[in-house]
């Protein structure tokens, strides 16, 4: 997935050119005009020509100046060789071999054939090596992070952003390159619970964009949206709404409808804890209808489980479990077992709130079976938790229901987020009060009260 499509164009020589003498693709650029003039038997002055002086030439193959792609395009001219060649050290031919490769792991990205796109990322990287041009190098890096990242295994995606990160340091890149490592870099932090450094990378990156002279819209659009996550489980709902705001007006001048959808489903979620149930509904329906233009059945999938939670909360639970086994059958014919137990868990508490506690249960263990130990879905782990052990209280089970609230605060003791500690302390205060043990169960309530208890259904 290519962030930055809107801001790139490139040119390459329509015919192909002679390489002269072969330069070392090792070297810096003003090494290779060095060489090649030497080569072709010019001195600084017969390159130069009329339109450079010698003293210019020199500060080039010194690496005192850095030529604008029009002095390099006529530098190469001059040498007989391709511009591409000149910039990098690398044919088109050769390039155009490795960015298939890429190209191939971004269809598969797309598709979200994660473990297909691992694997053409990684074969990209041994034609990226041959290659040695440093702009492919970094699109092999974070497209298999984003793949990992996607597909559940955000810590692996650490240690190849971080290479990234190094690699457009260098000057050839620019800061929509820079801001675009640094998104992805804050995203995989999210999705590991480091809130703090999340917000603090997706900052970072959005400065970058924005002092950038050359179009992002798209970018920033999804760094927004990031960040307002970020914003939400710091409690902060007041910059949450801030940057959706400023997400959706970029993304609706771009007119990008998987961006304009990613953007009505944030407003739909920070309008639901608003406690807007009919304008959270409205966006949710637009975000859906913007995700059904492109057929993404996977968020559609997540929409229609969204609307079902909302259409509890506006009391219509019949209207909710259909929803949700829409939800359900969409994610089960997309073999998405995460998507599958974000339905699974929503039943679970529809039916806890409807008092089927039996079927709460049931559902609630089949939700945390097929979470399994997911590090990024410590969220959604810990809520089907609370569902289960409410769901044992309400049956009298007290030993098993302690068991697995003990088990809940754990998972949410990894979130950053006081409102999720809130939410388990409740539960525990619950328990305790059941038991008798009114003191404990004081306390525990003060604690949650402490934290603003932010618990969303």
């Amino acid at each position: 997935m290519d962030l930055r499509s809107d801001s790139r164009t490139e040119a390459r020589a329509a015919a192909p050119r002679s390489h002269g003498a072969a330069a070392p693709r090792g070297l810096r650029l003003g090494e290779r005009v060095r060489q090649l003039r030497v080569a072709a038997g010019f001195t600084q002055s017969e390159l130069a020509g009329e339109r450079f002086s010698k003293e210019y030439i020199s500060q080039i193959e010194r690496g005192k100046t850095r030529p604008t792609s029009e002095t390099v395009a006529w530098l190469a001219e001059r040498l007989g060789v391709e511009t591409e060649f000149l910039q990098s050290g690398v044919s088109s031919e050769e390039r155009d071999r490795a960015e298939a490769v890429i190209a191939r792991g971004e269809a598969h990205l797309s598709r979200r054939e994660y473990d297909a796109a691992i694997a053409a990322f990684q074969e990209a990287a041994g034609a990226v090596a041959s290659v040695g041009a440093s702009d492919l190098r970094v699109q092999a890096l974070a497209g298999e992070a984003w793949a990992r990242m996607q597909g559940g295994d955000a810590r692996a995606a650490l240690p190849l952003l971080a290479d990234a990160r190094t690699l457009v340091e260098a000057p050839e890149f620019d800061d929509v390159d820079r801001a675009d490592v640094l998104f992805r870099f804050g995203v995989a932090r999210y999705l590991l619970s480091s809130i703090a450094t999340a917000q603090t990378l997706l900052g970072e990156a959005l400065a970058l964009a924005e002092r950038s002279e050359l179009t992002s819209d798209l970018l920033r659009s999804r760094i927004l949206l990031w960040r307002s996550r970020c914003h939400r489980r710091q409690r902060d709902f007041e910059g949450a709404r801030d940057d959706v705001e400023r997400a959706l007006e970029l993304a609706e001048a771009q007119r990008d409808p998987r961006v304009l959808g990613e953007a009505y489903f944030q407003a739909s979620l920070i309008a639901e804890r608003d406690g807007s149930w009919i304008r959270a509904r409205s966006y949710a329906e637009r975000a859906k209808e913007r995700y059904e233009e492109i057929d993404d059945a996977l968020n559609v999938g997540r929409l229609l489980n969204n609307l079902g939670n909302l259409d509890f909360l506006l009391g219509h639970p019949e209207a909710a479990v259909e929803r949700l086994n829409q939800a359900l059958g969409v994610a089960a014919s997309l073999g998405s077992s995460d998507e599958e137990a974000t339905a699974v868990s929503s039943l679970a508490q529809v039916h806890l709130r409807t008092g089927s506690v039996k079927e709460a249960e049931h559902e609630a263990r089949r939700a945390l079976e097929l979470l399994g130990n997911r590090e990024d879905r410590l969220d959604e782990i810990g809520n089907a938790g609370l569902v289960l052990g409410r769901a044992l209280l309400e049956q009298d089970r007290l030993d098993e229901a302690e068991v697995v609230f003990a088990e809940v605060e754990a998972s949410f003791d990894q979130l950053s987020s006081g409102s999720h500690k809130a939410a388990a302390w409740m539960a525990q205060g619950d328990l305790a009060a059941k038991r008798g043990e009114s003191a404990r169960a004081a306390d525990l309530y003060r604690r949650a009260a402490e934290t603003l208890q932010d618990f969303r259904f």
